[in-house]
């Protein structure tokens, strides 16, 4: 495309060209930006490029493009973006800086957990934009590597006030692709106009005007099209004679970009297959692999320049990505390998192995165990790079090109589970029903059903999963005992989210295997864990309870390695509150966001964050439970997570928010009973319950609660929709129904024996006693529950005490337990329960003055979220790395809190939040 006469913008691009102008003064301005130029091949989008290269003067610019045959190396992508940042990687947190050098191949360390690498990144863009405005350009963005394109994806929409502004030009839109959801500037066609003038710049000879016109109206538009499709042509067909076979413009070009290879002499072809070969672009690794194949390189360079198809420097640049994929395509299989095999002897084994091996596998035409054993350790280098679909991809390759079946069994299920590990679970179910025609031993075959039971999970066949884990846990027992038993905790964990929804084997037949489990030499965390879940499948909560309060103790202690912890850490918060026990279940859900944060494992953290929610819930703290809930959202839209909204649920319901509870309630259902989640079922109802307690709504919360409650060998939830159901059914005239509930809600709460448990369980016996033993009750309720951190249902049992004391006509008396449980419930912000309260000392006579509420300052749910987190006493990078964020970006919205509530400085902060000006 060639500009126009009478300015600096492109040819019929003037609107383009416009919108880049306002994203440049914007990033100058201090404001970030994202666009993706979305076009068909030779629209102009690589001109645009280059357009905004040119006007960003003042700018530092970093560049990258996608190449279709590196598609499989992780990260090649970012790290041609990047490298000329890497001298800023000492500024950034250490777990940040360490992310990207593991994955950079800078350091040996751990695999990185993705999002962490997208943080990362995020913070070495933010700081290099700090002295002076970032213009990052990716063209051919459709062709880079799976982890580059989500990590570019995910620092997009993370960009706010960084001075960076990132342009990604693109092919039209594909099903399911990375960049989806982006700004975008569409580049369409040249008009007519625009097109013939195009033209007419071009062709050096007379030209038919019906010629001229077949050419605007084939080519769409489409520059490069207007540019390639004359040239070469001879006198007859300028003039309107020949050329009948008319196909598809991208690869009409591309033959148009095929005859100009095949007319270069010999030398030169060869030259520009082995270019298209090297995806890296690398001059001195062209000219290396050119020589050993016989090529006299200055000789086939300068024909190959003459004819404008590619230039060889430093860096090997083809006219378009077309001829690179014309000139790949014109080599043939033989030459193909031939160069494939050149360009591996070139490189260096040293500094890039994996890429040689990656040569040498195109090199092979058949199998070949030494290059299969290249490709697999390759896969191990990608792995610890945190390159796991590269990983896959190589050791895919390394069973293909692997002689023995029964080795290529076993790499064909280590390439199966690397794809699970990257999300590619359609790829690896079909590797898994490959590697099961071949040999297989009993090892491979627990493999493939841990495997499947797990792409089951993750598919949402959630009650799929228990017998394919059974099967696997089994056939280990006489194999691989810690593997074994991992393989039937695993299965016990399936069983209990599945909970109702589980399919056969049922609870305790899982239970019973496990018991029968070979015993572990050395006993660790988990293996106490499976053992005293198995009592709690088989023998029921109250044989279950001792072994279940040892084992939390257990992990509620820091000596549990830090991987097991983090495999097990939910599961244990599930077990503290089937056991009552908010303690343990606090300290263990905070440990497990410690730990996810400080591993960066942070596909984890919404899991771990939910659950803090929850009880923060429990614990009457409210705006704490809003304030995680808002970094679970967070979290979540990040990473795509779209986990059950439990915590959101619970925190809706106790609140009384009637609306937005049934909508979660109606989304939780749905959605569990989609992926097999019986618990997340029994949990919604729960809430329904507590819902329509709240709101006096009592013969629904029955319904609830009795939904709830049906399916007693589920943890947690169905115990505590009995209180619920205690209390909806005295309320309701159904004291028989609350008698039931009663009897067993007190199986489960004298085997806990905590207070929290024995408080619940005094309060919902008062429900049904009269006198003297029910005020007795509810006495032991309160000083119970007083003892514990469960603030809500201590708000709750004052406020039951006072509506018996006023049944009772003690008014002055009622007056006192309902004025503290209408305080208690209003600052807690149970609305609906406090509502109660309020009616009911009206009731007495009393005046209940409506408390004042919090100041509006207007500020936005992230700006309060940063606000509470520095309050707390975090600095800005750690609210950056909480919440996703670089450091620029806290700091505008830190100017924004103090602005709005009137301070100076952040140490005002936590004054002016506990007067609830930011609740």
């Amino acid at each position: 495309m060639t500009r126009s006469g009478s300015g600096p913008e492109l040819l019929g691009r003037g609107n383009e060209c416009r919108a880049l102008d306002e994203l440049l003064e914007a990033v100058r301005a201090g404001r970030s930006a994202t666009v993706v130029l979305r076009g068909e091949a030779g629209i102009g989008k690589t001109e645009l490029l280059r357009y905004v290269r040119e006007r960003a003067t003042g700018c530092r610019i970093v560049t990258a493009a996608g190449v279709q045959s590196e598609m499989e190396i992780s990260y090649a992508g970012l790290h041609q973006l990047c490298r000329p940042l890497l001298a800023g990687l000492d500024q950034l947190p250490g777990p940040q800086r360490d992310a990207l050098s593991t994955t950079f191949g800078l350091r040996g360390g751990d695999v990185p957990d993705r999002f962490l690498v997208g943080l990362a990144t995020l913070s070495l863009l933010a700081e290099a934009g700090g002295d002076r405005p970032l213009v990052c350009l990716i063209d051919d963005a459709q062709w880079l590597d799976q982890a580059s394109a989500l990590t570019l994806e995910f620092v997009a929409r993370r960009l706010l006030a960084e001075s960076v502004l990132i342009v990604f030009a693109v092919r039209a839109r594909s099903p399911g692709e990375t960049l989806a959801g982006l700004p975008e500037l569409l580049v369409s066609g040249l008009s007519e106009p625009d097109s013939r003038t195009l033209l007419d710049n071009v062709v050096t000879g007379p030209l038919d005007d019906r010629v001229r016109e077949r050419i605007v109206a084939e080519a769409h538009g489409n520059p490069l099209a207007l540019l390639e499709l004359p040239r070469g042509w001879d006198a007859a067909e300028m003039a309107g004679f020949g050329r009948p076979d008319a196909q598809p413009l991208a690869g009409e070009i591309e033959e148009g970009f095929l005859r100009r290879v095949e007319a270069l002499p010999a030398e030169a072809q060869r030259l520009l297959f082995t270019a298209a070969a090297e995806p890296v672009g690398d001059g001195m690794l062209l000219r290396r692999a050119a020589e050993r194949l016989g090529i006299s390189v200055d000789a086939a360079v300068s024909h190959a320049e003459a004819s404008e198809l590619i230039t060889v420097g430093a860096q090997v640049r083809f006219r378009h990505p077309l001829v690179r994929s014309a000139a790949y395509r014109a080599a043939g299989a033989h030459s193909l390998r031939e160069v494939h095999h050149a360009l591996a002897e070139a490189t260096d084994a040293r500094l890039d192995p994996d890429r040689r091996a990656w040569h040498l596998a195109r090199a092979t035409r058949g199998p070949d165990d030494a290059v299969a054993a290249e490709l697999e350790r390759s896969a191990g280098r990608a792995q610890a790079r945190g390159g796991i679909a590269a990983a896959a991809a190589l050791l895919q390759n390394a069973a293909e090109l692997t002689q023995d079946p029964a080795r290529r069994a076993q790499r064909t299920v280590d390439a199966a589970q690397a794809k699970v590990h990257a999300g590619a679970f359609g790829p690896a179910a079909t590797l898994l029903a490959r590697a099961e025609t071949g040999q297989l031993d009993e090892l491979l075959r627990a493999r493939i059903d841990v495997l499947q039971a797990q792409i089951a999970f993750a598919l949402g066949r959630g009650k799929d999963a228990p017998p394919l884990l059974l099967a696997a846990a089994r056939r280990l027992e006489q194999l691989d005992v810690a593997l074994a038993r991992e393989t039937h905790l695993e299965t016990v964990s399936a069983v209990i989210f599945a909970g109702h929804l589980a399919r056969s084997p049922g609870w305790r037949e899982v239970g019973e295997v496990a018991r029968g489990a070979p015993p572990p030499p050395r006993p660790r965390a988990p293996d106490m864990l499976l053992d005293a879940l198995a009592v709690r499948l088989t023998d029921g909560y109250a044989a279950s309870a001792p072994m279940i309060e040892r084992v939390l103790g257990v992990f509620c202690d820091e000596d549990v390695p830090v991987q097991e912890a983090m495999r097990w850490l939910l599961l244990a918060g599930v077990i503290a509150a089937d056991l009552w026990d908010l303690e343990r279940w606090q300290t263990v859900a905070t440990r497990h966001v410690t730990i996810t944060r400080e591993t960066g494992a942070l596909s984890e953290l919404p899991l771990a964050l939910d659950s803090c929610a929850v009880v923060h819930v429990f614990a009457g703290e409210l705006a704490a439970a809003a304030s995680v809930i808002e970094e679970v959202r967070t979290v979540s839209a990040a990473i795509g997570s779209n986990q059950p909204p439990f915590g959101e649920l619970a925190l809706a319901a106790i609140r009384g928010r009637e609306r937005e509870a049934r909508t979660l309630i109606d989304r939780t259902i749905s959605g569990a009973t989609l992926y097999g989640q019986g618990l997340g079922v029994t949990v919604a109802h729960c809430h329904h319950a507590v819902l329509c307690n709240g709101l006096a709504k009592y013969e629904e919360a029955v319904t609830a609660a009795q939904a709830a409650a049906r399916h007693q060998e589920e943890f947690g939830a169905p115990r505590w929709a009995l209180t619920e159901l205690v209390e909806a059914a005295a309320r309701s005239g159904a004291p028989e129904l609350a008698s039931d509930a009663l009897a067993q809600l007190s199986e489960t709460t004298q085997a806990s024996g905590t207070d929290w448990a024995l408080g619940v369980e005094a309060r919902s016996r008062a429900l049904l006693s009269d006198g003297v033993a029910a005020e007795s009750l509810y006495r032991e309720a309160i000083e119970r529950l007083g003892r514990t951190r469960v603030r809500v249902e201590l708000a709750r049992a004052r406020l039951l005490y006072g509506e018996w004391l006023r049944r009772e006509n003690r008014r002055l008396d009622a007056r006192e337990q309902l004025g503290m449980a209408h305080e208690m419930l209003t600052q807690l912000g149970a609305e609906a329960f406090a509502e109660r309260a309020r009616r009911e000392l009206r009731a007495t006579g009393a005046t209940v003055r409506k408390r004042a509420g919090a100041t509006d300052t207007a500020l936005t749910s992230q700006e309060a979220q940063i606000a509470r987190l520095a309050a707390d006493g975090l600095t800005n990078p750690e609210i950056g790395t909480q919440l996703f964020l670089s450091r620029h970006t806290v700091e505008w919205h830190l100017r924004s809190v103090f602005s709005k509530l009137g301070i100076a400085s952040r140490n005002e902060i936590r004054t002016v939040l506990l007067h609830g000006a930011a609740s």
